[in-house]
């Protein structure tokens, strides 16, 4: 069986928060239902055209700061679309959480 998973260099995990993206036609703000290292997946009823590049910006451990990376739209369907990033983003995230603005774990209150 060839199902998406299979597919994945990396692997998905469910999730539900709320990130920035830009297209081609304006800028939006949806749902992230699961992401990996190499990519997500939207939930919207948007209309995205598959094969268009994607920026998408989303908070990393603390909302002072947010990741921003490339992908493509390789799956649109009517739950929402998936991205495929154009280079895995792991090594972002630890660059991101190693910043001093970071929140650790000691200093949660």
């Amino acid at each position: 069986m060839n199902t998406v998973s299979n597919r994945r260099r990396y692997p998905r995990h469910t999730t539900q928060f709320s990130a920035k993206y830009r297209i081609k036609e304006g800028s939006f703000r949806d749902l992230i239902h699961n992401i990996g290292a190499g990519g997500l997946f939207f939930g919207t009823r948007r209309k995205i055209n598959q094969g268009q590049p994607i920026n998408v910006q989303f908070p990393i451990f603390t909302f002072k700061k947010a990741l921003s990376v490339m992908g493509t739209v390789v799956r649109c369907n009517s739950e929402g679309f998936a991205v495929v990033f154009d280079e895995a983003i792991q090594e972002k995230i630890s660059k991101a959480s190693r910043s001093p603005e970071g929140v650790h774990e000691g200093h949660r209150s």
